[in-house]
């Protein structure tokens, strides 16, 4: 974990950018984590598939611990998300990810790691809105970059049609195109004159 004040951005490995103004939380992160929780991070961003499902489920664990030791630091649960999702707990990893967004709307790597987890999770309308406002939050050219790279990688899914078509798309692959076929006559009684 490498802290630069001198710089505007506090660096995690690459894959955790914050600015400088939410330095304060971003320093409280250290004294939040448990020093082995610090070292499986590391490992997990370095290579998501290096964690074993005993050690995974070890991280997560103390990363829900840190979250309740600091509830305020929308970092933490960022973290928290971020190990969900590698555990393939999508849903989970979904929730936590929203609940930082809406604790600190301008926190940029909230907004940058919702909307990746919305593009992977094939919501691309929704990913694109966070990965929007997460460029618009962006303070630095490497920020900057991971929002344009999501960006682009959200519209090459949009024009190729993958997105989750929902119930509406499951109900014009059952039914056709047009929805229900609706009857056109009057309904024939059998036996009458």
């Amino acid at each position: 974990m490498k802290l630069f004040h001198d710089q505007r951005v506090v660096n995690i490995e690459d894959h955790f950018l914050v600015p400088a103004e939410q330095e304060t939380s971003a320093a409280m992160l250290p004294a939040v984590l448990a020093p082995e929780a610090s070292r499986q991070l590391l490992r997990m961003f370095r290579d998501p598939r290096v964690l074993d499902p005993r050690e995974r489920a070890n991280l997560i664990a103390q990363l829900r611990t840190a979250v309740e030791r600091a509830p305020q630091i929308a970092e933490v649960r960022v973290l928290l998300g971020m190990a969900l999702s590698v555990d393939l707990r999508a849903q989970e990893a979904l929730e936590e990810l929203r609940i930082a967004v809406e604790q600190v709307p301008e926190c940029f790597i909230a907004r940058l790691k919702y909307g990746e987890l919305l593009m992977r999770l094939r919501i691309c309308q929704r990913a694109a809105e966070e990965t929007h406002e997460a460029a618009l939050l962006a303070v630095n050219a490497a920020q900057s970059e991971l929002a344009r790279r999501q960006a682009a990688t959200i519209r090459t899914m949009l024009q190729g049609g993958i997105e989750r078509g929902g119930y509406g798309g499951l109900l014009s692959r059952v039914f056709g195109r047009g929805g229900p076929k609706k009857q056109n006559s009057a309904p024939v009684f059998v036996g009458t004159e």
